[in-house]
């Protein structure tokens, strides 16, 4: 059973047509990128699939289960964890403030098994959110979402705005969560390191599913990753920081 199927999407913005029949399958227990320039239509895409801006038409299914029309708190209910892009976190709360917010749910991800992944937390368990760098606004926003133990996790541009070090190292633990048996859903626009660590790849064009295969296939193929997702031509590695 595959933990999220969506076909034919179309979202409008006002008259404003924005998704043409998206369609995309995200595997159970695995990681699948959603890859594109700025304004293909990558996190209208994340929030169609979670209703929180209805396509017009379409389905989805998570699950197994039609979540079309289905309320979001109600997704949510399903085991469906989102990081939204713009961090979210509570800016006046702690940091272990912000991680007492989500009503902890039975699973491997607790207060202190976030702590052990974001050792940078821990040391700053006492500030405010707002004190906090970018980098640690959004290990927060993740580990957040991880206490909810979701069985999929939906994440929207995690790598926005960090430091290269940081980047991998929000990367890395992403991958982890594969090894937790969590399937992963990642919208980016760091394509290499996207591709270093995801199963499944789609790559979307002005609001249209222009690619559809493997992370690896769409790896090995520079003109295709410059020309659809619009990658520059450096490398990242995940060996790098090793």
């Amino acid at each position: 059973m595959s933990a999220l199927e969506a076909e034919g999407l179309n979202t409008f913005y006002g008259k404003s047509h924005i998704l043409h029949d998206v369609g995309l399958t995200v595997a159970e227990g695995k990681i699948t990128t959603l890859l594109g320039r700025n304004g293909a239509g990558k996190s209208t895409t994340l929030r169609s699939l979670v209703n929180l801006t209805p396509p017009r038409s379409g389905r989805v299914r998570i699950f197994g289960q039609e979540t079309t029309r289905m309320p979001t708190f109600r997704i949510a209910a399903l085991g469906v964890g989102f990081v939204p892009e713009g961090r979210k976190i509570f800016p006046n709360l702690t940091v272990h403030d912000n991680l007492r917010v989500p009503l902890e749910t039975a699973g491997p991800f607790t207060i202190p098994r976030v702590y052990e992944l974001f050792p940078r937390l821990a040391e700053r368990r006492g500030n405010l959110g707002r004190q906090l760098s970018g980098g640690e606004q959004e290990m927060l926003s993740i580990a957040r979402a991880l206490l909810l133990n979701p069985r999929l996790l939906i994440l929207d541009e995690p790598s926005q705005g960090l430091a290269p070090l940081i980047v991998r190292d929000v990367f890395r633990i992403i991958g982890r969560m594969r090894e937790q048996g969590m399937s992963v859903l990642l919208v980016e626009q760091n394509v290499r390191m996207s591709l270093e660590i995801a199963d499944n790849a789609y790559v979307l064009e002005n609001g249209r599913m222009v690619y559809a295969g493997t992370a690896a296939e769409l790896a090995a193929d520079e003109a295709r990753i410059q020309a659809l997702a619009g990658a520059s031509a450096e490398e990242w590695s995940l060996d790098e920081a090793n």
